[in-house]
């Protein structure tokens, strides 16, 4: 996973979709999604690690 598009990706496998018109707001619910998903053990640790990171430097990206 090295892009928001691989964690698009991961989300899709799981049957969620995010679009919300506003790349910040969508990123956002990625990033909640992703948490929700570890919680509830859909994901490895790995994985979560990556999304997180992935989705913050994002963000990070367009906050600057």
């Amino acid at each position: 996973m090295k892009t928001v598009y691989d964690v698009q990706q991961v989300l899709k496998k799981f049957g969620t979709f995010i679009y919300t018109g506003n790349r910040l707001t969508d990123l956002e619910l990625m990033l909640d999604e992703i948490k929700e998903m570890y919680k509830f053990g859909l994901i490895d640790v790995e994985e979560y690690r990556l999304a997180i990171l992935i989705l913050r430097q994002e963000m990070n990206k367009l906050n600057s």
